[in-house]
């Protein structure tokens, strides 16, 4: 007679159950089919995507030749729903574009504007890379996070001060580049410029965000919010004409933008103008 064991053996004698030890980061009882009382869950997880929202997405894949090319816009159409892109707002773009879900996963994990995790009511992104970095932009990134951190933890990239969505809710991320290095160091409030910033100012700037302000931007649009961002990056304005210029144009330049083209037309410095047939360098055939 054979003992019975919790380990599979080779042969018709095989364990009654098996185990896969799971890490210290899984809920085991949230992903679990089965409840505390044994009983299976036949609860189906509403959709979040409701008639306007489908309505929308045909619209955005009507725009194109090819459906598929909406795909980047209807991500951010699925992020004005949920504040980020959940495992439901893939299946629903790949239903929408005849796409599998790896193929919208592919794209997901591509861009890092598309967030797995829920954002928060504004989206702060302190730019790291060179030159902001060696004008304060560090210095400002590990101030916030030590500022928006919890006992004594400082946030971590892309991790919410507050309950994500929830008004005056932050989430936090470095950014490689932010293209404004004649402001630097300059961080993004829901991707609206905020310029020459110290670490001082931009805690100013946040502690004004989770008060429930809206602090005017440097540049641009005023201040909306994460999921109104969205749904313009998604391609849907407001229709009456003066409200889309007041929520959403604004002047994006500023002296020290256009500098070197007034210097030019100062001091009439012009390009040289390109002949109507340019040769071709000779090469070498290999």
């Amino acid at each position: 007679m054979t003992e019975s064991s919790e380990t599979p053996r080779s042969g018709p004698q095989q364990a009654e159950r098996t185990h896969a030890a799971a890490s210290d980061d899984v809920d085991v009882l949230a992903i679990s089919p089965v409840r505390a009382d044994g009983m299976l869950s036949e609860d189906t997880p509403a959709d979040p995507f409701g008639p306007e929202t489908e309505q929308r997405a045909r619209e955005l894949a009507g725009r194109y030749p090819e459906s598929r090319s909406a795909l980047l816009p209807m991500l951010h159409l699925v992020q004005s729903v949920q504040g980020y892109v959940s495992q439901e707002g893939v299946a629903f773009c790949a239903r929408q574009l005849n796409l599998s879900e790896a193929e919208v996963s592919a794209v997901v994990t591509f861009y890092t504007m598309y967030k797995r995790r829920p954002c928060g009511q504004h989206l702060v992104s302190v730019c790291t890379n060179t030159l902001c970095a060696a004008l304060g932009g560090d210095a400002i990134y590990r101030r916030l996070a030590e500022h928006l951190g919890d006992d004594g933890e400082p946030l971590g990239h892309e991790q919410t001060a507050g309950e994500p969505g929830e008004p005056g809710s932050v989430t936090l991320e470095h950014a490689e580049c932010l293209a404004a290095c004649d402001f630097a160091p300059v961080l993004q409030v829901n991707y609206e410029y905020f310029d020459n910033q110290t670490p001082d100012t931009a805690v100013e700037l946040v502690d004004a965000l989770r008060a429930g302000e809206k602090p005017q931007p440097t540049r641009g649009a005023p201040l909306s919010d994460f999921k109104s961002v969205e749904r313009q990056l998604a391609g849907f304005f407001p229709d009456d004409e003066n409200v889309f210029r007041s929520d959403v144009d604004g002047p994006s330049q500023a002296v020290e933008t256009v500098r070197g083209a007034q210097l030019a037309a100062d001091r009439g410095w012009t390009a040289p103008m390109m002949p109507d047939e340019a040769p071709l360098p000779e090469t070498e055939a290999k």
